[in-house]
């Protein structure tokens, strides 16, 4: 495609770009009868059975607890009945002793019960009647054995081990994505953040990060802190002195970074909390960490800066569910935006707290993480508010799953699947990089142009950077071998990269797309020497 059409593009979303990749490389595949590869999707290929298959189990339990309150013709049933469930249930498990998850979900039960000193019976309850979805969620803000379990299960996969002195509240909601989304919401009309001000963001980040707070309904200013590829995408000293602007609100980044898979690494981690600490105490930091999963011994900035942090997860990516809409905003109890609120000039707080005087006699005691789910669902339905009942079970189920998983045995096998994709990727590109234990290869970020650098010369490189548009290599990639990427200029990454999900497709194709890239790579080269043959006089020196 020539530059004048690529061109074309530079304005649409990133998204939109992709939707025309998929469009020419399903015909690309169709007309050679070759295989599309759309290695651009975030969606795993996997997910976890066992939690599963302990939901559907619980909801046979839970509609014969329905039964056996009321069983009328035509299927009209109960509500199940908490006195002696927990009893019914252990019964009713041994009888299915042949089922796969039975032994799991009793298991699961026990362990809940013992761990977090839960009433058998209130558990069991609330997991048999949220399976049936037959109220809505009490409190809205995430059912209360769910927080408990929750709770622990973010320790587990963001603490890197310990976690900070006081209590983390959560609230359920649909994925971090509608996390976002409410959090920006409730930080505008709560004065937080007002148009004009200031939002640095972590840098190579997802598009909708780049996209919402610029949207006119927010109306924020940004300012990259940009991870760069030459620092091993850690953010460097003069990026981060960005943060000091007392001009600069809130600080917001995906840890490890999407698109380049890179977690923040102990000591570039230090240096932000102690610049927070130090000369920064009231900046808010937004940080979602839906990768750190895949990362051993991960630790989020919500676990060293818990005051200042807001921490958005997902439990999508991990556990093979995006579906399902699983994901938690967590705050400290004792935090910034509190404090924030009640600090507003008293003009400003009043009109804030009449927004919310149907929900309390004195709604300047509403603290944030209340005032996050009303907004939900625009104040006026706050009863109705919160993640749905089955949801917030298979949320448990799958926390539950983990935190029984004492050996990590199943964060072992996602992680050691995704590092085989990726080397196999790199073995068609010609390259063994070494092993990166702060590298969670959910996705990796080819630099072309520092491939050509490496392999072929700077002046190759160069011909490249100045004669060709960074968006001709993914359509290079889908008009000619049927390969989708995305191109990473899109996430404010090195213009001529592409991510590549290591999530999405069977292992065996990813050498297949590192041999494609590497196509495409000589076909610059040979339009470099033929360009060199054409020029009079004598051609440059091979680098």
């Amino acid at each position: 495609m020539d530059a004048g059409r690529l061109r074309d593009f530079e304005a649409l979303s990133l998204f939109e770009i992709k939707d025309e990749l998929i469009r020419l490389a399903a015909g690309t595949s169709a007309k050679a009868a070759s295989t599309f590869l759309n290695a651009g999707r975030g969606n795993p290929n996997w997910l976890s059975t066992t939690p599963r298959e302990a939901f559907f189990l619980l909801g046979q339990f839970a509609i014969g607890e329905s039964r056996r309150v009321l069983d009328l013709p035509e299927g009209l049933g109960g509500l199940p009945a908490r006195k002696g469930i927990a009893r019914r249930i252990e019964d009713w498990l041994e009888r299915q002793a042949e089922q796969p998850a039975a032994g799991f979900l009793l298991e699961a039960i026990h362990f809940a019960v013992d761990r977090f000193q839960f009433d058998p019976d209130e558990f069991v309850h609330e997991l048999a009647d949220a399976a049936c979805g037959d109220h809505y969620p009490i409190p809205p803000r995430i059912l209360r054995h769910n927080e408990a379990i929750s709770r622990d299960y973010l320790r587990c996969a963001l603490g890197g081990g310990a976690w900070p002195a006081g209590r983390l509240d959560l609230f359920a909601v649909e994925g971090a994505t509608a996390g976002i989304c409410y959090l920006l919401r409730t930080l505008r009309t709560n004065r937080l953040l007002l148009p004009g001000d200031r939002v640095a963001l972590g840098t190579p980040i997802l598009t909708p990060y780049l996209d919402l707070p610029r949207l006119e309904d927010a109306g924020l200013e940004t300012v990259e802190v940009q991870a760069a590829a030459a620092d091993g995408f850690q953010y460097g000293d003069a990026e981060l002195a960005k943060l000091l602007d007392p001009r600069v609100k809130a600080f917001v980044l995906v840890n490890p970074g999407n698109p380049t898979g890179v977690a923040i690494d102990p000591p570039t981690m230090a240096k932000i909390v102690r610049l927070v600490r130090t000369r920064r105490p009231d900046l808010l930091v937004i940080t979602d960490d839906v990768y750190g999963s895949f990362v051993p011994e991960f630790r989020s900035l919500l676990a060293e800066l818990p005051g200042n942090t807001i921490g958005l997860y997902s439990y999508s990516k991990y556990f093979g569910c995006t579906g399902w809409r699983l994901g938690l905003v967590a705050l400290h109890q004792d935090h910034l935006v509190d404090r924030r609120i009640a600090a507003l000039p008293e003009p400003v707080r009043l009109e804030v707290e009449r927004r919310y005087a149907s929900l309390a006699v004195d709604p300047g005691t509403l603290r944030f993480i209340d005032r996050l789910v009303a907004d939900s669902r625009g104040v006026a339905l706050n009863h109705t508010a919160g993640l749905s009942g089955p949801q917030q079970v298979m949320m448990m189920l799958f926390g539950l799953s983990e935190l029984m998983d004492l050996g990590r045995a199943y964060q072992a096998v996602c992680i050691d699947l995704l590092h085989r994709r990726f080397q196999a990727l790199m073995g068609g590109l010609g390259i063994h990089p070494q092993p990166d234990r702060f590298y969670d290869a959910y996705y990796g970020l080819i630099d072309l142009e520092a491939w050509l650098t490496r392999h072929v010369g700077p002046k190759v490189a160069a011909y490249v950077r100045d004669n060709v548009h960074p968006l001709d290599i993914v359509f290079k990639l889908a008009e000619s071998h049927g390969i989708v990427l995305l191109n990473g200029g899109g996430f404010h990454a090195p213009d001529w990269s592409a991510r590549v999900s290591f999530a999405n497709l069977d292992d065996e194709v990813y050498a297949e797309i590192g041999r494609a890239m590497r196509a495409v790579a000589r076909g610059y080269l040979q339009t470099y020497r033929a360009v060199q043959a054409a020029r009079p006089g004598p051609a440059d020196p091979p680098d």
